[in-house]
């Protein structure tokens, strides 16, 4: 009796088994990525994680998020963590790509594929680089405030200084800036970096540098709607708003708005609905060994602008479009990018563009 009870068990332990080991075969079968997050506290930010998230989960992808709040120490243990975790892929967007250089090294030593998104990491480990050619967003925000003052003195108002997209921003400035400077049409008479975006300290900047100069800047040259903003508002109180020409990026409702009253002469669309997929994208196809195509190699002295690092990266820099009065409807309303009625909350209803 007792033999015959244990033989009976014997197949539906074996099933429940068979099972276990089906489920635990199908689960290592699935790709795990890690997204790194510096911040969300700029308004793309959070968009995108959530685009990238929901885009993982469409490829039936395990997503475990960090979010470092500016911490460029805490994010370099969050990456450790991650790798900690087994991940098979990270997609970073680094507080500073200087200081999580080690740990993505560290990463890519004990296998765990690694994307740079957006932002450079300053490390041959990264096994892709995507974002948008930020030396050609320069080269926007500078031509888009010369359209409007060609002439003058001028302010520059740079990222974060641990950003190297903030750098290369800087390149592209400089390079439409430069000829006007050297037949002295153009004065630079402030030139500022803002740690971490803050808008609060592009305020502080902005202040200061109108108060020692009791208000006279001609143009001045931000690098993202966050700090533009921040000197719209600071124009505003010293009556100079819309006089004053400014540049942004981003196309964040703030942003649109601003271009749309004529207080913010550009901001430039890099379109992060279609930057998230292809990370993704590229995710699977690096933990499957597949090819990724369209990449192109980048030398890391180029990325970072400092000769003495050697090595190379795989990039891929998307499209962007410039942002100005003429074409925000269009660009930003039409394509959803920005609901209208976020954007032209602010608006008369006889002053709007009729609804899309």
């Amino acid at each position: 009796m007792n033999m015959r009870v244990r033989n009976g068990w014997i197949v539906p332990a074996l099933i429940v088994f068979l099972l276990v080991l089906f489920q635990s075969c199908e689960e290592k079968g699935q790709i795990t990525v890690g997204l790194s997050f510096a911040e969300f506290a700029t308004e793309r930010w959070a968009q995108e994680h959530a685009l990238l998230s929901a885009a993982a989960k469409e490829r039936g992808m395990q997503v475990i998020s960090r979010v470092a709040n500016h911490d460029p120490v805490l994010q370099s243990r969050q990456i450790e963590s991650l790798t900690a975790q087994k991940v098979d892929v990270l997609i970073i967007v680094p507080e500073d790509g200087a200081m999580c250089a080690p740990a993505v090294a560290a990463a890519k030593r004990v296998g765990v594929k690694v994307i740079a998104y957006d932002r450079f990491i300053r490390s041959p480990a990264v096994d892709v680089f995507i974002t948008f050619d930020s030396v050609e967003i320069g080269r926007v925000q500078a031509a888009g405030v010369l359209k409007k003052r060609a002439s003058g003195d001028f302010m520059l108002l740079g990222g974060s200084p641990t950003d190297f997209n903030a750098r290369l921003l800087r390149k592209g400035q400089m390079e439409i800036l430069q000829p006007f400077v050297d037949s002295g049409k153009i004065r630079i008479v402030a030139s500022e970096w803002v740690v971490d975006w803050l808008p609060s300290l592009a305020l502080i900047s902005i202040e200061r540098v109108l108060k020692e100069r009791n208000g006279k800047i001609d143009a001045v040259v931000a690098s993202n709607d966050g700090t533009a903003l921040a000197v719209v508002g600071a124009l505003k109180n010293w009556g100079l708003a819309g006089d004053v020409p400014v540049s942004g990026q981003d196309a964040g409702q703030g942003g649109c708005k601003a271009v749309i009253d004529g207080t913010l002469s550009v901001t430039v669309l890099k379109d992060f609905r279609k930057i998230a997929p292809i990370a993704i994208d590229y995710a699977v196809k690096l933990v499957k060994g597949e090819p990724l195509g369209e990449l192109h190699s980048e030398k890391l002295s180029e990325l970072t602008l400092d000769e003495t690092i050697v090595g190379s990266v795989n990039c891929r820099f998307l499209p962007i479009v410039p942002i100005d009065q003429s074409n925000v409807y269009e660009e930003i309303i039409r394509s959803g990018f920005q609901s209208y009625d976020a954007v032209y909350a602010e608006v008369p209803p006889e002053m709007r563009p009729a609804r899309p």
